[in-house]
């Protein structure tokens, strides 16, 4: 079974990458997201990351997307995205669709021009001061973030709000255009600030976007074996369908941006994963899961 990964951070991965051409191949990738992650460096190192995309499709040969009728069947079509504080002006946010990229977020674990983030303070919950099930309820977007926004509809980006605040979640949900979060899970299963909760599922279903589920094993269940995984997976995926329906659930791993997940190590995996989830929900949802889902996002915003 085919499928579209939404979200991966083998631009800047260190060590051996979990995502490889082999692998992808293995595991029948038909649309593989590249996220360009800056959390220091900004626009400048956007356009170094965006380098190393360019030189990593000649080197293997990997298909450049920017629509979705630019997929090819038998190939390994990629997509290149940003994740963190890769744009602070208006300029600059035009400057990475002219790199190509389709889809972006406006913040990681920190703050940026564009808004804030879902936990209110990362480095306290990184020292252990803060539990990770607190959330930033009232920082959304800033006025540049609103701004940036609006140009994204127009220029046909789709918005990530993986990362994002609540209140920025409400705030990009409020203008009812399709938008996804690339690589979360359901807060119902797993109380983390990272995933999403029911009714964020709800809407983002409403406006006709998606969430790419996680593979991150903390985000997913205290039980981090193979075992365990393999339920959280069930019950997040579970979850994200029961709070939004058939059209809403997604796949974004986050390889390389994770420890490798004991069930879902790396793309060669993947067949796995989609079988288990056609065993549970039926072959037409994971179908609808695995690649239709966010194909229709992907037209729908961006032609």
């Amino acid at each position: 079974m085919k499928y579209c990964d939404l979200h991966c951070d083998a631009l800047t991965a260190t060590g051996a990458p979990q995502v490889t051409k082999e692998r992808l191949v293995a595991g029948d990738c038909l649309l593989q997201c590249f996220a360009a992650f800056a959390e220091e460096g900004g626009f400048a190192r956007f356009l170094t990351l965006a380098d190393a995309f360019e030189e990593l499709c000649r080197t293997q040969g990997f298909r450049r997307v920017l629509r979705a009728a630019d997929l090819e069947e038998n190939a390994v079509n990629v997509l290149l995205t940003s994740e963190g504080g890769t744009f602070s002006t208006i300029e600059e946010l035009r400057g990475l669709y002219a790199r190509g990229v389709r889809m972006a977020g406006f913040v990681w674990n920190r703050s940026t021009a564009a808004g804030f983030p879902n936990f209110p303070d990362y480095a306290g919950v990184c020292a252990g001061r803060i539990p990770p099930s607190v959330r930033e309820e009232t920082r959304g977007l800033t006025a540049f973030g609103h701004e940036a926004a609006e140009e994204m509809a127009r220029l046909g980006m789709i918005a990530d709000v993986s990362h994002a605040s609540d209140a920025l979640f409400w705030e990009i949900a409020s203008e009812k255009h399709p938008f996804v979060a690339s690589h979360s899970g359901a807060a119902i299963v797993q109380n983390w600030a990272r995933n999403l909760t029911c009714r964020q599922i709800s809407a983002l279903s409403d406006c006709g976007g998606v969430v790419g589920l996680d593979f991150c094993a903390q985000f997913l269940s205290d039980d981090e074996s193979a075992e365990g995984q393999r339920a959280a997976l069930l019950a997040h995926a579970r979850a994200i369908l029961d709070a939004g329906g058939e059209d809403v659930l997604a796949v974004g791993s986050d390889f390389d941006g994770i420890l490798p997940n004991a069930f879902v190590p790396d793309p060669s995996a993947m067949p796995v994963f989609l079988q288990l989830l056609s065993d549970e929900f039926g072959p037409r949802i994971a179908e609808k899961a695995a690649r239709d889902n966010f194909l229709r996002v992907f037209r729908d915003v961006c032609g």
